[in-house]
């Protein structure tokens, strides 16, 4: 039995270098498409964190706004005499000391101060008349606290503040954060902090004798009854820095709530 075995040129097999280059260019192709991946996965992910912080911010927002915008309503004219200050609003922001006797001045309460305020408002689902307060939880706490009780007599400092009364509403709000991290993010965000201070949550704007001033400068209207607009200042950090450049990751909302019932 003869066998024979013939070869074609064109039927020669790869040579050891030509595997070799092939090899290194498909490690090159892959190396790269991998890192593109890596840079388009943190991307995402930073994207993303922003996006939740911005997210959480403007739920916060909005609904601080739609507190101020309905705060203050039953007017008090619709009411006798008789019928008793809890079942009425009889301020749309209510402050502490000295509530409901003397309306304190702006600056001088502890609420409304920069990063506190009590609403009074109806509830619209039970109709009972309740204090609203938004929070920023500790001296330099980074979150924004909410809490709502039905309106009592007495100090609504103390009743909003009761034991499981305030619950997270907004985390990682820096508005009052320490001075390291207010240089840190000024660094990365300049104007952030305007003169390295903290920025107050709220802001006030005063019904006076003449026009709607800021409260600050309202003179003897610079009470806390006289409330006309709230400005509402969120500063958010992400849970995260950046997963590419390792930076801070800083969001900024503002809003305004314009009370439209008076206090009567």
């Amino acid at each position: 039995m003869n066998t024979q075995f013939s070869f074609k040129r064109g039927q020669e097999g790869f040579t050891l270098l030509e595997l070799l280059l092939s090899m290194g260019i498909f490690v090159i192709i892959s190396g790269a498409a991998f890192g593109l991946l890596n840079t388009a996965q943190k991307r995402f992910q930073s994207e993303g964190q922003i996006l939740s912080s911005f997210q959480e911010g403007r739920l916060a927002l909005d609904q601080i706004v739609r507190d101020v915008n309905d705060a203050g309503y039953p007017a008090l004219n619709q009411f006798s005499a008789a019928v008793p200050a809890t079942s009425y609003a009889a301020t749309p922001v209510a402050w502490s000391p000295t509530y409901p006797t003397t309306p304190c001045a702006i600056g001088t309460c502890t609420t409304p101060g920069n990063f506190d305020l009590i609403l009074e408002e109806a509830d619209s689902t039970t109709g009972n008349i309740e204090w609203i307060h938004y929070q920023l939880g500790g001296a330099t706490g980074t979150t924004l606290l909410r809490g709502s009780v039905v309106k009592a007599a007495g100090d609504p400092l103390a009743a909003t503040t009761a034991a499981g009364v305030m619950f997270p509403y907004a985390t990682n709000v820096m508005n009052n954060a320490s001075a390291a991290q207010i240089a840190q993010i000024n660094a990365a965000y300049p104007g952030t902090f305007p003169g390295g201070a903290p920025v107050p949550i709220f802001t006030y704007t005063c019904d006076t004798a003449g026009v709607p001033l800021p409260c600050t400068a309202a003179g003897g209207s610079n009470a806390a009854n006289n409330i006309r607009d709230v400005e509402v200042t969120l500063i958010i950090m992400t849970q995260q820095r950046d997963m590419q450049t390792g930076q801070l990751r800083i969001v900024t909302l503002n809003g305004r709530g314009h009370r439209v019932n008076p206090s009567q």
